[in-house]
């Protein structure tokens, strides 16, 4: 396992029972392997941005999780706490019913929102919720996150019925183009399912299991 493969890793703890403790070690085992940030809820970014000071590991936090139905002054203004709080990367759940209902308009404002109030400060990777959608619901949620500005598209949150496929993964590189990220979150569990999706372009994989990852081990984990 290479460094760089360390270095696409959001090692990730969501889960609503979190507790500091787990919080801490999530943060010492990211410096420890150079992921690439830790991703948390947003009432762990200020802790997080804290305990990794002064290294390379960014935080990550999630706005609008996991349903995405808040309003995009909502979003917005989670998206603001929490670049204040010190996260670096902010993963935003699109709207997704707007999306099955075909208002565009409103998806790509949702998106917008967030962007515009992360401008200068953070990185936006827009949750589509892969498992929830069509093909074609997938590519136009694509094309709208790359006309809202954003700086990366992810699969899932790890909360639906579904986590990320090669096959999605190759479909949202196909449909956002070269320069865009990709993130694939929400059942990488090995060292072997991060390396189909790499090789079905992803550029960031979401994983609690980055530990069992580089150590080339299975993990249990769903996330």
């Amino acid at each position: 396992m290479t460094k760089d493969y360390a270095k696409m890793i959001d090692h990730t703890l969501l889960k609503a029972e979190a507790t500091k403790e787990q919080v801490e070690k999530l943060c010492a085992e990211a410096k420890q392997y150079g992921f690439a940030s830790v991703c948390v809820n947003p009432t762990w970014v200020k802790l997080s941005s804290e305990l990794l000071q002064n290294t390379e590991v960014l935080v990550c936090t999630v706005i609008g999780f996991p349903l995405g139905a808040n309003t995009p002054a909502v979003k917005a203004f989670e998206a603001k706490d929490a670049i204040a709080n010190g996260a670096k990367e902010v993963d935003m759940v699109i709207n997704i019913g707007a999306l099955k209902d075909k208002n565009d308009e409103l998806v790509q404002a949702d998106i917008a929102a967030v962007v515009e109030a992360a401008k200068g400060s953070a990185i936006v990777k827009v949750i589509i919720e892969t498992c929830l959608l069509t093909d074609e619901e997938k590519e136009r949620a694509c094309k709208l996150a790359v006309a809202a500005g954003a700086d990366f598209v992810k699969t899932s949150t790890g909360f639906s019925t579904g986590g990320a496929t090669a096959e999605d993964i190759a479909l949202m590189r196909k449909t956002v183009g070269p320069d865009l990220g990709v993130k694939a979150s929400g059942g990488v569990r090995s060292l072997e399912d991060m390396q189909k999706m790499v090789e079905s372009g992803a550029t960031r994989i979401g994983a609690s299991s980055g530990v069992a990852i580089m150590n080339g081990l299975i993990s249990d984990s769903q996330y």
